[in-house]
């Protein structure tokens, strides 16, 4: 293995540039990662046109990552070489804001965020926080697990706090989240009716829905 690694960088707000980048080493309670695919999220689109507050340039999209660990830095001790792992748009909390004190590190004041605070997945490698990740069975391809991570979480955490097995919802919009929500293990919430107007709607119909 050489000592660089390519990376799709925003240089500035709106311009991408390819880059080679030196291979940094995980610091303490972090670890390599290499790639294996990244998703492509609407919220990228702030990040490429620095839409987030006190953003700074260069930086590397992207927060759905699927790879494998490469290296673990110092302090790792519930992760190792090899295993396969996810990290999304929570990539960290600090653990001592009031937020996070109270038990609510979603809701960090001084969070990680893949993408945004720190380099992304639009590379052949990234750097991650042990705490953020996630394991991902072998069984699952790459390409299908990259989604999970963000708007399969989403849609998921959505659908568990909304109703219950055998309830009927309402989900607006069959896109890039409101598919994910149909096709859960949690489908049994199961929809009725799908909108013709909407040319995304009609995989819905393997689901169960009424046009």
């Amino acid at each position: 293995m050489g000592n660089t690694y390519r990376a799709m960088e925003i240089s500035s707000p709106g311009v991408f540039s390819l880059v080679e980048r030196k291979i940094a080493l995980p610091g303490a309670g972090q670890v390599r990662i290499r790639v294996e695919a990244c998703g492509v999220c609407h919220s990228d689109a702030a990040t490429v046109e620095a839409q987030f507050p006190n953003l700074s340039y260069p930086r590397v999209p992207g927060h759905e990552v699927i790879g494998r660990i490469e290296e673990v830095g110092p302090g790792v001790t519930t992760w190792k070489t090899g295993q396969r792992v996810g990290v999304g748009f929570f990539g960290g909390e600090d653990g001592t804001c009031e937020p996070c004190r109270r038990g609510e590190t979603v809701y960090c004041q001084n969070p990680i965020i893949t993408g945004v605070t720190t380099d992304g997945g639009y590379a052949e490698m990234m750097i991650a926080e042990a705490r953020a990740l996630v394991l991902i069975p072998d069984e699952l391809k790459s390409g299908d697990a990259a989604p999970l991570v963000c708007a399969g979480i989403t849609t998921f955490n959505a659908l568990r706090n909304a109703g219950r097995a055998g309830d009927t919802v309402a989900v607006q919009g069959i896109g890039g989240l409101g598919h994910l929500g149909l096709e859960a293990p949690m489908s049994s919430l199961r929809p009725r009716q799908a909108d013709l107007r909407s040319v995304a709607c009609f995989p819905v119909l393997k689901f169960g829905a009424n046009l």
